[in-house]
């Protein structure tokens, strides 16, 4: 037994139901390629009593060699190690067991590559895109035959408690594809999709139970292939939410467990402290940075020891083979910061070796912008044996800046200057390009409910989050005005209006959107496709000006003539804005043209912006 896991919870469920009373139950990576750079592949064989024997390829299999085993804690485990060589060919590797109830053949599937050479998988993650974050289970229904699925330990559906499932799926998601284009949007980022078999609680997806499995209330692992696929058809890439520190405790891994040491053992549960600069304080206490590193997330979310190589291994091959399976785009990092540091430097580097066009981007959730940048490509040296190769993170600096810039008056560094203060400490990155902003989250309080539902603050929110620097993604629903607070109901993760059959409202339509939603909805709409067919906002440089009275002035420009003016004003009253002070950006230009109303200014000597407006002005020569 675990001892960080709490008693009642494994007391209560059931013995896995993978336990067959004989034969190979399983083995993760559930197959493997032939071609990979790596030619190592670690096979982790479960099955009663499999570990009390051995392992051999029955006949020979060209190049292909069984180079060792290794026997773990737990006899229900057996490791074998092949390496496969670039000339061996794909088909059924056939493999012998000594070990459990009687001498045990499995053939083992070794697959052709389908990423190398396809334009169409992984496709990475860039400037370029506008990433849509959902949750799978409150976007929309698609196929309500599975919404309860035999076996599985949450039962059935409850739309009316925000802690249940509520039935959205894969094939809610591509039904709506064509909204999700209409809107402007490039890249779809679903919560986790990997199945979540808990007793409750467990529709948001980070407490995985199976690595190898999409939840099938979700689909099946088929279902998610075609998803990818389909996206890729309809012009849309396809992020991947992946969780490196911790997993289910209903997990085949976690109830009987391959060794004591594949999870973090306390004597009682502990929760970790949450305080990632634990992780590098140079003053800290050994048993702070434990507690934090080391502490379970929650009850029912066992902390990963990735310091022991085979979980490591474990977790790098399982978002390999992800990759490889779907041809997916984007890997985004779940609780980032708690994770082992040499493991995170292992495990970025092996997958970006493997794939060097994949998108990656870590959350990190910390305090203050140098934290930050610790946690992606930086400038920094080595400190405390760990140098981030993860590429960009999500910016949560700026995200507390936009917030505290449209809510409280302007300060000497209060106010909109914290988000030039913000911006300018922008040095500490490789790249901060690759950082992907936000308003807001499924974590966080929505956005137009922290404007305090002012419309005029939101679209100013929403102006710079399409013009500012790096990739923008937006939450589900923020387009249509949902609001709600993240504490204490939960339900800044209410279904999208429409997702189901017989909502009152469908908000997936004009027709079911008030005046107010629709006009949300073709302002977010009309910027983020003029973003999309405008490079300047993707790969321009950026400058920007100290904010001067409440107004905060910065530039997207290139080489090539194009540059986009963005004039925020900030405060309770209209401000003229005299130019003469940004003539080294304006300078030649005669004349402007406001993105979104499609209004001409002629006199761009003096600007005067009305209270809380962003104005988006492509300037004409």
């Amino acid at each position: 037994m675990l001892l960080g896991a709490p008693a009642a919870s494994q007391a209560a469920d059931p013995a896995p139901a993978a336990v067959a009373k004989s034969g190979i139950t399983r083995i993760d990576p559930t197959f493997w390629w032939v071609g990979m750079k790596n030619p190592e592949v670690q096979l982790l064989v479960y099955g009663p009593g499999i570990g009390s024997g051995t392992a051999a390829i029955d006949g020979s299999y060209p190049g292909v060699t069984l180079t060792s085993q290794e026997k773990l804690e737990n006899p229900n485990y057996l490791l074998v190690n092949l390496r496969i060589e670039p000339t061996a060919k794909p088909g059924k590797l056939p493999l012998t067991f000594t070990g459990g109830a009687k001498k045990q053949k499995f053939q083992y599937e070794l697959r052709a590559r389908t990423t190398p050479g396809d334009k169409s998988k992984v496709q990475g993650i860039n400037t370029a895109d506008f990433i849509y974050l959902l949750m799978p289970d409150r976007f929309a229904n698609g196929n309500p035959k599975n919404d309860i699925v035999k076996g599985m330990r949450a039962p059935g559906i409850a739309r009316d408690s925000m802690f249940s499932r509520h039935g959205g799926d894969l094939k809610g998601i591509e039904d709506h594809f064509g909204y999700l284009k209409e809107l402007g949007v490039t890249a779809i980022w679903p919560t986790p999709i990997v199945e979540n078999d808990e007793p409750k609680a467990s529709y948001h997806g980070y407490a995985a139970t199976d690595w190898y499995r999409v939840d099938p209330r979700y689909g099946t692992n088929d279902d998610y292939v075609r998803f990818v696929q389909n996206a890729h058809k309809q012009g849309l890439k396809v992020v991947h939410d992946v969780v490196l520190n911790h997993m289910g405790t209903s997990g085949y891994l976690v109830k009987d467990a391959p060794s004591k040491d594949w999870f973090h053992q306390w004597p009682a549960f502990t929760r970790s402290n949450f305080r990632d600069a634990a992780f590098n304080d140079p003053y800290v206490s050994a048993a702070d940075r434990k507690q934090f590193g080391e502490g379970w997330f929650d009850k029912h979310m066992a902390d990963l020891n990735q310091s022991n190589p085979q979980v490591s291994r474990y977790l790098i091959q399982n978002f390999l083979w992800w990759v490889e399976y779907t041809g997916l785009d984007g890997y985004r990092v779940d609780t980032y910061t708690y994770s082992d540091r040499k493991f995170l430097m292992d495990w970025g580097k092996a997958i970006l070796d493997e794939y060097p066009n994949l998108g990656m981007f870590a959350e990190t959730w910390v305090q203050g912008t140098g934290q930050q940048a610790y946690f992606a490509r930086n400038i920094f040296p080595e400190v405390q044996g760990f140098k981030s190769n993860m590429p960009g993170v999500l910016d949560f600096q700026l995200q507390y800046a936009i917030n505290e810039g449209l809510t409280r008056d302007a300060g000497w560094t209060e106010g909109i200057n914290k988000l030039y203060y913000t911006m300018q400490t922008d040095w500490m990155y490789e790249d901060p390009q690759r950082n992907v902003v936000f308003l807001d989250n499924h974590d966080v309080s929505r956005f137009f409910s922290v404007v305090g539902e002012d419309f005029q603050k939101y679209k100013m929110g929403i102006a710079w989050l399409l013009t500012t620097r790096g990739t923008p993604q937006l939450y589900y629903g923020t387009e249509v005005l949902m609001k709600n607070y993240s504490n204490p109901d939960g339900k800044v993760r209410e279904d999208f209006p429409g997702g189901w059959a017989g909502d009152k409202n469908n908000a997936f339509t004009k027709a079911g959107r008030n005046e107010q939603q629709n006009a949300a909805f073709e302002y977010v709409s009309r910027l983020a496709n003029y973003r999309r067919t405008h490079p300047v906002l993707h790969t321009g440089k950026y400058m920007h000006f100290i904010p001067d009275n409440g107004v905060y002035t910065y530039f997207r420009y290139n080489e090539q003539g194009e540059t986009v003016m963005v004039v925020m004003n900030a405060s309770k009253e209209a401000k003229t804005v005299e130019t003469a002070r940004f003539a080294e950006r304006m300078q030649g230009y005669k004349s402007a043209q406001e993105v979104i109303t499609g209004t001409s200014l002629d006199n761009l000597a003096s600007l005067k912006v009305p209270a809380y407006t962003a104005w988006v002005l492509e300037l004409k020569k």
